[in-house]
């Protein structure tokens, strides 16, 4: 594997930041991986695994070494006549991955459609949208634990699902490197969710009433590229908050100064729009220097003119913050993955 020194990362996160590594290499498979991570120079610095540069926030150079996992395949198995489970290599481009399903008539990762990033990194943020959760249909996943190098499986308990969560992103946070991933999917007796609002809204529209997998993917497309701007287009990392959880009792308080407050029961809790306090704030739209909130979606940030460094994106999702709590009381957290 050849590595390079001093590499540009600009075109390998969705922001656009112009940050470079000390050291940057692809990996094709998994005897090069290891190969690579037992090399005394690699094991003596700081590593980074790149998937597809959609949920991370370069906010300086990375005085280390950085591998961009490019694993590739998927393969299909049939459990029984409604049941089949698709496993797909980490460096699968997400999207094209849900394609090759709805394809085949797999369901259950319909409503995840046009999600930004690689199969690989899927598990660890536990993505989600219009009422779908990776965890839903998740099956398992393989992994290279980093100290010992030995191919491990994580089935659904062990992964430790939450909202936008998962055992990768606490406890075994630079633990692990995810090298697959498998799904059990429907073949024929598909569960679709089309309860969501703008689900349904998108479907009348349409002018469909019993609408297939496929029909609800082309929903799910239209919703977010009428609402989310392209990282192609203009950097972004897609939603930069995660929609918080408030307690009952202060829900109940705010609600007495905002009837409108959109909420969803989520437990004892009550999730509320990170969007929406966004927006009341002002921030929608709002542009500072190189950097703004999405016009058409105030939860996403925006590399405005495309020179935007990390810093001023990180310092403008502080003032977000700050707002949000000065008005709410609320304290947004950051989904995005700071460097």
């Amino acid at each position: 594997m050849n590595i390079q020194e001093n590499y540009s990362l600009k075109d390998y996160n969705t922001f656009g930041v112009d940050v470079s590594a000390k050291y940057f290499g692809e990996v094709t498979s998994l005897e090069e991986l290891t190969n690579i991570l037992r090399n005394p120079s690699v094991q003596n610095s700081q590593l980074l695994f790149l998937g597809g540069g959609s949920n991370i926030l370069f906010t300086q150079d990375f005085d280390g070494v950085v591998l961009q996992l490019n694993l590739k395949g998927i393969s299909e198995k049939i459990e029984n006549d409604n049941e089949v489970v698709v496993t797909s290599k980490a460096g699968e481009n997400w999207h094209e991955f849900v394609k090759f399903c709805l394809d085949r008539n797999y369901g259950g990762l319909e409503n995840l459609s046009l999600i930004p990033g690689n199969v690989g990194t899927s598990p660890m943020q536990n993505i989600g949208a219009y009422g779908t959760e990776i965890k839903d249909t998740f099956l398992s996943c393989k992994v290279l634990n980093l100290e010992t190098l030995d191919v491990e499986e994580f089935d659904h308990q062990k992964c430790q699902f939450g909202y936008r969560e998962s055992i990768f992103k606490r406890e075994g946070k630079g633990k692990y490197v995810i090298l697959e991933v498998s799904f059990k999917l429907t073949r024929k007796e598909h569960s679709m969710k089309t309860e969501y609002g703008a689900i349904k809204s998108e479907l009348e529209k349409l002018g469909i009433i019993s609408p297939t997998i496929q029909d609800i993917s082309t929903a799910v497309i239209n919703i977010r590229q009428s609402k989310l701007p392209d990282p192609k287009v203009i950097g972004n990392a897609g939603s930069f908050f995660k929609n918080p959880s408030i307690s009952q009792q202060q829900f109940l308080q705010l609600q007495k100064n905002y009837p409108e407050m959109p909420n969803f029961p989520n437990g004892n809790l009550v999730k509320v729009p990170a969007g929406w306090l966004i927006e009341q704030c002002g921030w929608k739209g709002k542009q500072i220097g190189n950097v703004g909130s999405h016009p058409l979606q105030a939860l996403v940030i925006v590399n405005v003119t495309g020179e935007a460094t990390g810093k001023e994106i990180y310092d403008f999702s502080t003032m977000i913050i700050a707002s949000v709590k000065e008005k709410f009381g609320i304290e947004l957290e950051r989904e995005v993955n700071i460097i």
